[in-house]
């Protein structure tokens, strides 16, 4: 069975894992820890715990349990003094590292009361915080503060870097250097997907690993991060941290969104990610694949099935 791996963190990995879950591959996820707002900023901030919200997302989209599990472990409550606004899934994560001990060993766990078929690998078991440099020389503190911008989300990003230096998870390394492919996002660039990048071992690890590297480009553009990005940007920015030639095949999509669904995101300044077909087509790599694999409805997502069967394809060679 070929091993996958997912990298980046948030709704994108939800998502590429509901839909690959499907095929017959041996799946692991390797998610960012890097958050620190909502609810996984307060457990942190009390606990000293780690950010369990994308451990959390990742283990429900792989969980084969009953659905009211699935809806026990994403459950927010709405009231109750200190507990409004935690979501079930995230004490629980907490609650088991502090009787574990290690974060790591209480993901495993929750993943066993999930029936989870896969893996779930924090990227980095070190406390760490997201820093953003913009390009007028501001420095941004907190991946909440960048994910929802109070400064002028018209602003660059120049660069991100991690507080402290952070060391890899050797299982998030052993499962890359193991896996048949490497799925890099969907997901926000800087706020969920380049953090795993900055975590020692891990860059040189997806270098080195001789499975395809499939990076999956946004749908849509985000003010504050991503304001105006093309795709040709998304993958300027992946190399920069990755490495030239690094990713072996690009997914772009090609859908365009109804109008009526456009319209409350326009409000927000998020846009459909534009290309420039012959630019990317002309690059000896990534080998780029367009495709539409859009999701229908009110939110402008990958569609799981559709991109999972794009990524299947390119894992069997038929792209």
């Amino acid at each position: 069975m070929k091993k996958i791996v997912v990298i980046g963190g948030g709704t994108g990995v939800f998502v590429a894992l509901t839909g690959l879950k499907k095929y017959p591959y041996s799946l692991s996820a390797i998610v960012t820890m890097a958050d620190d707002g909502g609810s996984s900023g307060v457990l942190r901030e009390e606990f000293g715990a780690l950010p369990p919200g994308d451990v959390r997302r990742a283990l429900v989209a792989l969980s084969n349990s009953s659905r009211i599990l699935s809806q026990l472990f994403t459950y927010r409550f709405s009231k109750g003094r200190g507990l409004k606004g935690h979501c079930f899934g995230n004490l629980f994560l907490t609650t088991l590292e502090q009787i574990t001990g290690d974060f790591q060993k209480g993901v495993d766990e929750a993943a066993q009361v999930l029936q989870v078929e896969g893996k779930v690998i924090p990227v980095t078991l070190t406390p760490v915080r997201l820093e953003a440099q913009l390009e007028n020389g501001q420095i941004i503190k907190g991946e909440t503060y960048i994910d929802i911008p109070r400064h002028d989300g018209h602003l660059r990003i120049k660069k991100v870097s991690l507080r402290p230096r952070a060391k890899a998870n050797k299982v998030a390394k052993q499962a890359i250097r193991e896996a048949d492919a490497i799925v890099i996002g969907p997901g926000d660039l800087y706020t969920s997907i380049i953090p795993n990048f900055l975590v020692s071992g891990i860059k040189q690890a997806i270098q080195e690993a001789k499975g395809k590297k499939i990076y999956v480009c946004n749908t849509m553009t985000k003010f504050g991060e991503t304001h105006n990005f093309t795709a040709e940007d998304f993958l300027q920015e992946i190399e920069k941290y990755l490495g030239r030639g690094v990713v072996d095949y690009m997914v772009v999509n090609t859908a365009k969104p109804k109008p009526s669904t456009l319209k409350s995101y326009l409000k927000e300044k998020s846009n459909p990610v534009k290309y420039n077909r012959r630019q990317l087509k002309n690059k000896q790599k990534p080998r780029v694949v367009f495709t539409r694999v859009l999701r229908r409805g009110n939110y402008l997502r990958h569609d799981p099935q559709k991109l999972a069967r794009v990524i299947d394809r390119i894992i069997l060679g038929k792209v």
